[in-house]
């Protein structure tokens, strides 16, 4: 059991961080040797995307709106009007349509792993499970980090598309720029590469918030209070991995990009 007195704050974030990432590996052996309890991996989907979608769109519509109007006028100024859409696109797809929308996943969806699971734990439910000779890996942690790995590129791709309309419609309302001069930027400037670039760090990405928010959930102890500490810190925690796993993929992917056709 972790004990928070003998590891001190940031020993014991560094145990379950090490605790996590061994979890993950865990994950990864049995998603190798094909357990995967579908039933549970179908509702965990249903909860991350079905659910999460209507905030996700609404948050991608006001990006790309505020963006456009952020950037248009002094492009326009400038007079680089043909390349306001192709920038959008751009950075959307890089950069603020998985990044944004794994923050909104990192808060809702992982909270509320890290809150269910660590409410079994606290009251011993995990334990029941292993009397029952169930695996508490193969029941609560592979349907969680499937659904989010496979769901999260699903709402990255979603948020992407109502992100461009919102930047559209503005371009259009505000600056009078025509819907086909918008999108012509957009196929120039967009390629295949970006989108698999906004695919895969989706993929990490849902993968680090279900490893981060079950593993803070396996390792809740203290009761109702241990319960709401490991939601925040899980919380936490995935916002910290989401933005340096982001760093080092984008070092990864768009170095010496000019080679990449």
């Amino acid at each position: 059991m972790l004990d928070s007195n003998a590891f001190g704050p940031l020993g014991l974030w560094l145990q379950r961080l090490g605790l996590a990432i061994l979890l993950g590996g865990q994950v990864l052996i049995h998603l190798l040797k094909g357990k995967l309890h579908r039933r549970n991996t179908l509702e965990q989907m249903s909860l991350v995307g079905t659910d999460s979608v209507g905030i996700a769109l609404i948050t991608a519509a006001a990006i790309g709106a505020v963006f456009t109007i952020q950037v248009a006028r002094e492009f326009i100024r400038f007079g680089a009007t043909s390349t306001i859409g192709g920038v959008l696109a751009i950075a959307l797809t890089r950069e603020l349509a998985p990044l944004l929308t794994a923050i909104i996943l990192a808060g809702r969806v992982g909270s509320a792993f890290a809150a269910e699971i660590g409410t079994m734990q606290v009251t011993e439910q995990i334990d029941a499970l292993q009397i029952l000779r169930s695996d508490p890996i193969d029941y609560l942690v592979v349907p969680r980090v499937v659904a989010c790995s496979l769901m999260l590129p699903v709402l990255t791709m979603f948020a992407l598309v109502t992100g461009l309309l919102g930047g559209m419609f503005l371009a259009y309302s505000l600056y009078d720029i025509s819907q086909t001069l918008f999108l012509d930027s957009v196929r120039s400037f967009l390629r295949p590469w970006d989108l698999f670039a906004a695919i895969l760090k989706a993929i990490v990405f849902g993968a680090l918030i279900s490893v981060i928010g079950t593993g803070w959930g396996l390792t809740t102890t203290g009761g109702a209070k241990g319960v709401g500490q490991s939601t925040t810190t899980a919380v936490v925690t995935s916002l910290l991995a989401i933005f340096i796993s982001n760093f080092f993929l984008t070092w990864l992917l768009f170095q010496g990009f000019e080679g990449v056709d």
